[in-house]
């Protein structure tokens, strides 16, 4: 899908200008109080890919540290759960945040100017009251995980704050972008009672923690190609703009480089081929294609492939995690098995 027919294409940038231009209004948005749908929209809740955004990762580090350390899957679940509720409020905050903070700009925007903010359907004190409670509520699950957990979530606390400004200081805020979201990793070894940055946490964390950064700046470089002209005129940086002319070849470098960390990340632990196939193959197929089949010139194109290969390339990461997890307690219930007969 390097280039869409004119009809696909309308129907592609219209789906686009209501999705992330701000004034999407679908089925379940629609039936909502008239004064609830310009919170959801700021929200990104539909649809809900913000959130998920946000989830993966954090879920990532979850099934990443039941490898480090097996526990009962009651304990994984638990922590799975409160990661989503977590990532739920967690992403609902970073982005009243980031259109609090970019409201000038998206003002100036064609794709984002019908944004709720630039349109006045929420105030600025709105949003950062809106962007508060939001943390605060995430914040609040802190309090059923390992204490550690709190401390871990810092660099992401910081990230998250400086990435609307990191657009006006840099050409790199997908790079930014990508520790504030990636750092959900940590996130959620953290919450199974692991340290990351210890012995023997760190190295395999560490692969799994720059895949994950690696793996956003690719998507977030081809969704900032959508808004690259009027960005160059407003003077907002991003790696779109930064690698204009070479981006392809810098997106492929960023691949190569997330297939060997995931390669020896799944060395370190001592994963199955189904991790290889699941995971690094699936991220070497939802991502080659993407790079090599999205027209940078088009929009449309643009959106299309980072509306479809975000999903698949998250959850071939997940999916190969979990293919490892799974066969853990596969085997610890034919070990139990084998005691009773």
């Amino acid at each position: 899908m390097s280039s869409l027919p004119k009809a696909d294409k309308a129907v592609e940038d219209a789906e686009l200008s209501q999705q992330y231009g701000g004034r999407h209004t679908g089925k379940w948005v629609s039936k909502l109080p008239a004064s609830w749908i310009p919170y959801v929209q700021l929200a990104r809740l539909s649809p809900p890919a913000g959130v998920f955004l946000v989830f993966f990762p954090h879920l990532f580090g979850v099934v990443h540290g039941s490898i480090l350390k097996p526990v009962p899957l009651t304990q994984t679940v638990r922590a799975g759960a409160l990661m989503g509720l977590g990532s739920f409020f967690l992403s609902n905050a970073i982005h009243g945040w980031n259109d609090l903070i970019d409201a000038p700009l998206d003002a100036q925007v064609e794709r984002t100017k019908d944004r709720p903010i630039p349109r006045g359907d929420v105030s600025p004190r709105g949003a950062l009251i809106f962007t508060l409670t939001q943390a605060l509520a995430g914040a609040g699950v802190l309090y059923y995980l390992p204490p550690a957990t709190a401390w871990t979530v810092l660099p992401s606390i910081v990230a998250n704050y400086y990435y609307p400004y990191s657009k006006r200081h840099t050409n790199f805020p997908q790079v930014v972008l990508g520790v504030a979201l990636g750092w959900g990793v940590n996130v959620g070894t953290a919450a199974m009672g692991i340290v990351p940055w210890e012995h023997p946490a760190l190295i395999p964390t560490a692969c799994l923690f720059t895949s994950s950064v690696l793996w956003t700046v690719i998507y977030d470089t081809i969704y900032a190609f959508q808004d690259i002209e009027d960005d160059t005129k407003v003077g907002i940086g991003s790696t779109a703009v930064f690698f204009r002319n070479s981006a392809k070849p810098f997106l492929w470098t960023c691949l190569t480089s997330l297939v060997g960390l995931l390669g020896y990340y799944g060395t370190t632990n001592n994963l199955g081929p189904a991790f290889y196939g699941i995971s690094v193959g699936g991220c070497v197929a939802s991502l080659g294609a993407m790079i090599a089949n999205v027209d940078l010139q088009e929009s449309a194109s643009c959106w299309w492939w980072f509306r479809y290969g975000f999903w698949l390339a998250g959850g071939s990461i997940a999916g190969g995690l979990l293919s490892q997890f799974t066969k853990e307690i596969a085997g610890g219930v034919l070990s139990q098995l084998s005691k009773l007969f």
